[in-house]
């Protein structure tokens, strides 16, 4: 576990160091001839949308293909090229020239961003029914360091220069490449592997697998709409905070810094003492409740400093992430968590498609041009505490369905048929 926490560690903070200056290097890209920083902020966000959206189609595609390449070759291989391919990657996004070679390195990028599904399924691979939701939660705490290291020297390197904080980020996926290739084990044993066929690397067959598993097929539901929000409140963070308080690279890097912290101490020190009071259902079902009210406080947020409470409210929603890997971990065999977490990887990359399109590319460009009839920056928040609300419901009305001693094992046509 501390060889995968690393080696995920460095890779989110690669991750979280060009989040601050994407956006900035979208809009000196895309500014031309344009004075108006209203109108600058308005095309960037629409183009920052479509660029978003190219990313979650290649992980789309790509991440049940990068799962079922680990279910049959290992997982040690597969992290070890998605980390080399990423550094090279953030190398091409420095260098861009223009937007077409931003577009294409974010492309490239979404490929190889993929790697987060065999990293899951090598947590799963390691992990007991006693370990599994700790074990979850620890990939929560690489993420909290990760984003509250990373976004706070994005930000500063950004003050610098725009395109150091590619430099940097490319500089550690090569770092972790290295570490990877010296430390990092095998954690599935051959006699675990499947084979790799061409039906596992379909997307929406491997999203129709889900349906073997009812729990799993349920809370793959309800993680859309959920997953959905939170694409959405990524894609606008920085023209949103930008618009509305005028913060800029530092300003935005620090508040994700404050994220990454609290999720630091939620996912590190309170996922399993929670889960093991309340159980994982009802983890799910408060940490759901937490973030519709979450994205009601950015929605409703006026000033800047209120967004750093919400920020540490929200955090407390942290605890049904790792319940929610943990429950699906347990519902399938060792040969199948590759296949199933590049499932889950790709109907999280389905929402990262339309989130951008929906949430910046749409509400947030349209509410702060000239053409809105109001001024509503906040909009995207108020659709994403309705998306959590409308997930909140379908999972309380799966688990009143299927109760917990129920069976977990993939259910054949005829079970399902006589349900």
């Amino acid at each position: 576990m501390i060889f995968i926490f690393v080696t995920l560690l460095i890779d989110i903070l690669g991750i979280g160091i060009v989040i601050p200056v994407l956006p900035e290097l979208i809009k000196e890209l895309v500014g031309g001839k344009l004075t108006d920083p209203a109108a600058i902020a308005s095309r960037a966000s629409l183009w920052g949308g479509i660029i978003g959206a190219s990313y979650a189609v290649m992980q789309f595609f790509f991440a049940p293909i990068v799962g079922a390449l680990s279910d049959r070759f290992g997982r040690r291989p597969i992290l070890l090229l998605s980390m080399f391919g990423l550094g090279v990657d953030y190398l091409v996004q420095y260098s861009a020239p223009s937007l077409a070679w931003l577009f294409v390195g974010r492309i490239f990028a979404g490929i190889m961003g993929a790697s987060f599904t065999t990293a899951n399924a090598y947590i799963a691979d390691i992990s007991t029914d006693e370990t599994r939701a700790r074990n979850f939660g620890l990939l929560g705490v690489a993420f909290g360091v990760g984003f509250a290291l990373g976004p706070a020297f994005g930000g500063l390197l950004g003050a610098q220069s725009l395109r150091l904080p590619f430099l940097v980020a490319a500089c550690l996926s090569l770092i972790n490449w290295l570490y990877g290739y010296f430390v990092l084990p095998e954690s599935l044993a051959p006699e675990n592997r499947s084979a790799f066929t061409a039906s596992k690397m379909n997307p929406f067959a491997t999203l129709l697998r889900m349906r073997a598993y009812p729990v799993v097929s349920g809370l793959a539901v309800a993680l859309f709409f959920v997953s959905l929000a939170q694409r959405g409140l990524e894609n606008v963070w920085v023209y949103f905070t930008s618009f509305r308080y005028g913060w800029n690279e530092l300003t935005n890097g620090l508040a994700l810094g404050l994220v990454g912290i609290m999720a630091i101490l939620v996912q590190g020190g309170m996922v399993r003492p929670v889960i093991k009071r309340i159980g994982e259902r009802n983890a799910v079902l408060y940490g759901i409740s937490i973030a519709v009210l979450t994205f009601m406080g950015y929605a409703f947020a006026s000033q800047g400093w209120m967004i750093y409470c919400v920020i540490v409210f929200g955090a407390l929603g942290g605890v049904a992430g790792p319940a929610i890997q943990s429950i699906v971990a347990k519902s399938v065999g060792p040969s199948e968590q590759g296949q199933m977490q590049g499932a889950i990887t790709s109907l999280r990359s389905i929402t990262s498609i339309f989130a951008p399109l929906i949430f910046t590319s749409g509400l947030f460009s349209y509410f702060t041009s000239e053409n809105s009839p109001v001024i509503l920056p906040g909009i995207p928040f108020f659709v994403g505490g309705l998306l959590n609300l409308i997930a909140l419901v379908v999972i309380y009305r799966l688990f009143k369905r299927i109760p917990e001693e129920a069976p977990s094992e993939p259910q054949t046509p005829d079970a399902r048929s006589r349900r």
